[in-house]
Parts: structure tokens; C-alpha cells; sequence
């Protein structure tokens, strides 16, 4: 059968997601799952744009095995020479560059001409091949580019080396049968493309990126971008287990090869959401809590005589039979490591340690440490520590009628410790009134979002935070079994985010415009 790949975007397209803004050490950690689920390409990032991504795509070059690892470029010299040398280290590096070719990109985005960014692709792509043997080119805004001046670019990527050709749909306007069609004409009017792999980016806007990246399987693509849980800029992307899945359970149609190890989707839509802080809805296709659930009698009938009357894949399929895990405080550090193995976390050395102490904190609180449990303690502490602010301790006042007030000791790594007190309407806005006085940072909350782990009076209280500084917002996730201190753990989460955006770090905002 004709073999499909699966390019995985969630660590660059996914992150430019608003609210999200991944440490080096969690887009690590996610590219090793990604690597478990056998994803062909990991697009790691945009190593131009800080120096955070390129950190994070070099480690993931020079770490994870198995998948391509691409790195993305505008078709500036700078941008690809940056990109190369992120992923040089590598086994399978690619270097992935692009520019808008619709009229509204060259003229308002660009400032441009046709001329120039016709004869700027083919030269960018030249430059990219001479430093990587895999490149791949994406004409941004593709489906609203005028086919004929697309097809030329195309041509002069095709001509100049590009192993790949991708058509980025990158604002989600075109439907399956008009973007089948205007496939077909592509390839009609570049015959060069038919010796290349042609490649589809799919956005959400309309809700039809999954149905779109299928429409261009139908008509020959042999790759297929994706991110997990369909998040991306906007509305997303397609999404990653629900494209593989239809291919799977519609082989007899589609009649094509992927490589993915579906039993690791399950564990890769929990660690992303777990990480990035995005849920995954209750009726999502495949992988929401609902998709094996059953509520009508007639339906449960069915189900309990033969699934397939009313289920057309199964748990299994997806991995969902392995989370039934239950640790208590007489577990020891193998069995957690065990543990947090088997739901698609790697922790090792000081993040293990820290892991296991937290485990062990709840563990004295809670008769029993869920799976759940297991995987919000994992996902906390993959990206934590790396700033250099730390709560120490809190204390909140707070009654009814009054002010709340909140005292907290805040240490830096290079410059001690320092405590402030501070009052404010509540007693999570009195800590992070406190928090700014004992930094000496001033933010501006702009979401806050508080969740229960798991049921019961001891779940943990997961807090998330979007905090502005300066005009650019960062994102910050706290943990505890007191909501007071995993919000005071979120805000110093996106203090540190903030001190390292000044040296470089990736910010949730202000990104660059990308396919």
C-alpha cells in the first residue's frame, strides 16, 4: 500500500496556540512521546525566533530518535542558517521553509511582489538543499493563492530541490471537494510535483481540517500535518489521532500505510493537555472522555452483547486500557517511575526526585494517588524550576467584609530571598499582590481557570494563569491540594516565563505568522 506520513506540528504550530508557552524541558518530554507514537516528522520549532526554540529544537535533534526532526524557516538566509544549525544533529534533519504566497500576503504581509518572492522561494530552497540533504517548502495562504502564479512557485521550489512540497490551507477556507480539485490542477500544471512528496496543512477555522487533509490522501499526498488534540493558531489544526484513526478504521477506502502506534494516542492527548493546560472536550472524536461511553439503554444493549453494534474501533485501539493505575504512600520511587512510564512520562534524575516528593506530599493526604493524579504531578514538574523565582512560603488572611491579606518569600536564584506583604479583593489576588511587591515585577492577570484533578474533597486543585507583562502575556500552572498555592505557583510560573522572555525565551504572544 501507498505509505502516508504523519508530520507532527504540536510543538510548533500547536504553541502558538494563545495561552500556551512550553519550557524546553516539556517540548522535550513531548517529543519523546511523539517518538513512542512513531510520528514520521517532528516539526520541533522556529529556531529563529529566540533562543528558547533553538535550544528546544537542538535538544530534540540531538535527543529523540526515530522521527525527522524539522526545523522551521522563513526563505531569509538567516532563518535557515539558524534552522540548520537546530537540527544538524539529528539522524533525519529537515530543514522546513515557506513564505505567503496569496496577493494579501505579498502585498500587506510581505510588502512585496509576485517577481520577488517567486525568485526569493526558489533561492531559499536552493540555500536550504545545499546545507540539508531534506527540505521541505510550504507556499502560505496556498488555497487563496491564484493557482496559476502558485503553481510557478511551486515549480521553482520543485526545480531548486525541495524533497517535499507542502499546500498550507492556512487560514481554513477551502472544502474537500474544491481543495481535491484544486490539487489535481496543481499537479496537472507542475509535473515535476508527481516525483516529490506533496504534503497538506490543514487549519480548523471552518471545522473542516480533518476533512480536508483526508480530501488530499484521496488525491495523493503522501504526508499529512497534524497536531495533537487539533490545537494550533486559532481554531487549530487537524487533528492528529482523529486523521490517523480515519485511515485506520477506513483502510478499505483509504487503502493507504501509516506508521503510528495508535495504543499511544490515548497517553499523547493527555500529556498534551495535561502540559499545555488545553482541554480536550467530553465529545472529541476519539480521544474525548465520551467517545466510548454510552448512555441510551438501547445502545448499552448493544454494546454489552457485541461493541462493534454501536462502537466502530475500541479502547484498546487508542491505549485508553492502561490508565487504571493506583499508587499509595507505601509505593516507592521504582513503582512511580513504573507508573509514570507507562501513561508516556520519562522523568530521570532531580525531576524524578521532585516528582517522588510530591507524590509522596498527596499520597500522605489522599488513601490513593490516581492515574490522573500521577500525570498532573508529571506534567508539573517536567517544566518546573526553570526560572529562577521560587515560592517559598505563603501566608493569606481572609474573612467576610474585609480585605484579604497575603505575606509571601519568594527566593532567587541569584539574589536571595525576598518577602513582601500586600492586600487585595480575595485571597488569591492579595498572594499575587504580594508576589509582584516581593518580585518587584508588576503583571496583569488576564485568565485564570481553576480545576479539580479528580473527584472527592483531597483532589488536587490544578490552577492555570495568563499573566501580561509589558504587553506580551505568559502562561504559568500551578499544583496543590490548596488552590491558594498552586495559583501562587501558576503567577510565579509566569513571573519566571516573563524574566526569561527578557533573555530570549519563546512568548505566548506576539509570534511570528506562519503556515
Amino acid at each position: 500500500m501507498r505509505r502516508v506520513q504523519i508530520f507532527d506540528t504540536t510543538l510548533r504550530d500547536g504553541e502558538q496556540s494563545p495561552g500556551i508557552s512550553l519550557s524546553v524541558e516539556e517540548k522535550v518530554e513531548i517529543a519523546h512521546q511523539l517518538a513512542r507514537l512513531k510520528v514520521d516528522v517532528i516539526e520541533a520549532g522556529f529556531p529563529i525566533t529566540s533562543e528558547g526554540d533553538f535550544e528546544s529544537v537542538s535538544r530534540i535533534a540531538s535527543e529523540v530518535r526515530g522521527p525527522t526532526v524539522a526545523g522551521l524557516a522563513r526563505i531569509e538566509t538567516p532563518d535557515i542558517e539558524r534552522a540548520w544549525e537546530a537540527v544538524k544533529w539529528s539522524k533525519r534533519p529537515r530543514i522546513h521553509t515557506f513564505v505567503g504566497t496569496s496577493d494579501l500576503h505579498i502585498e500587506h504581509q510581505m510588502r512585496s511582489t509576485r517577481e520577488e518572492i517567486l525568485e526569493r522561494a526558489g533561492e531559499a530552497v536552493r540555500l536550504a538543499k545545499s546545507l540539508c540533504e531534506n527540505v521541505e517548502f510550504s507556499p502560505m495562504d496556498a488555497t487563496r493563492t491564484d493557482i496559476g502564479y502558485l503553481a510557478e512557485v511551486v515549480a521553482a521550489a520543485v526545480e531548486a530541490g525541495a524533497d517535499v512540497v507542502n499546500i498550507a490551507d492556512t487560514v481554513g477556507y477551502t472544502i474537500p471537494i474544491e481543495f481535491a480539485a484544486f490539487l489535481r490542477e496543481l499537479r496537472d500544471r507542475v509535473p515535476g510535483l508527481k516525483e516529490r512528496v506533496l504534503s497538506v496543512h490543514c487549519h480548523d477555522d471552518l471545522g473542516l481540517a480533518v476533512a480536508n487533509s483526508l480530501a488530499g490522501v484521496e488525491v495523493g499526498a503522501g504526508q499529512i500535518e497534524v497536531a495533537v488534540n487539533g490545537i494550533g493558531e486559532r481554531a487549530g489544526n487537524a487533528s492528529l489521532e482523529e486523521v490517523v484513526m480515519a485511515l485506520k478504521t477506513r483502510g478499505d477506502h483509504y487503502g493507504v500505510d501509516i506508521g503510528v502506534e495508535t495504543r499511544q494516542l490515548a497517553n499523547a492527548s493527555r500529556m498534551i493537555s495535561n502540559i499545555t493546560g488545553y482541554e480536550v472536550p467530553p465529545n472529541k472524536a476519539v480521544v474525548g472522555r465520551n467517545a466510548f461511553l454510552h448512555e441510551s439503554g438501547i445502545h448499552q444493549d448493544g454494546v454489552l452483547k457485541d461493541r462493534r453494534t454501536f462502537e466502530i474501533m475500541t479502547k484498546e485501539d487508542i491505549g485508553l486500557e492502561g490508565t487504571n493505575i493506583f499508587l499509595g504512600k507505601h509505593s516507592g520511587r521504582h513503582a512511580l517511575k513504573d507508573a509514570l512510564e507507562e501513561l508516556g512520562y520519562t522523568l530521570e534524575g532531580e525531576v524524578l526526585k521532585r516528582a517522588f516528593v510530591r507524590f509522596k506530599e498527596i499520597a500522605d493526604h489522599k488513601k490513593t494517588v490516581t492515574a490522573a493524579d500521577l500525570e498532573a504531578i508529571a506534567a508539573d514538574e517536567v517544566g518546573s524550576f526553570e526560572g529562577k523565582f521560587v515560592l517559598d512560603s505563603f501566608r493569606v488572611v481572609a474573612a467576610t467584609g474585609r480585605q484579604s491579606r497575603a505575606a509571601v518569600a519568594i527566593s532567587h536564584q541569584d539574589h536571595g530571598t525576598f518577602e513582601a506583604e500586600a492586600e487585595g479583593e480575595g485571597p488569591v489576588d492579595a498572594v499575587f499582590q504580594a508576589i509582584d511587591a516581593a518580585t518587584n515585577i508588576k503583571g496583569r492577570l488576564t485568565d485564570f481557570r481553576i480545576d479539580a484533578v479528580t473527584g472527592g474533597k483531597d483532589a488536587l486543585g490544578e490552577v492555570r494563569v495568563s499573566v501580561e507583562f509589558e504587553g506580551a502575556e505568559y502562561a504559568g500552572r500551578g499544583l496543590s491540594q490548596d488552590v491558594v498555592e498552586a495559583a501562587a505557583r501558576a503567577y510565579v510560573r509566569a513571573v519566571n516565563g516573563y524574566t526569561a522572555g527578557k533573555a530570549g525565551a519563546t512568548r505566548v504572544t506576539s509570534k511570528a505568522v506562519t503556515p
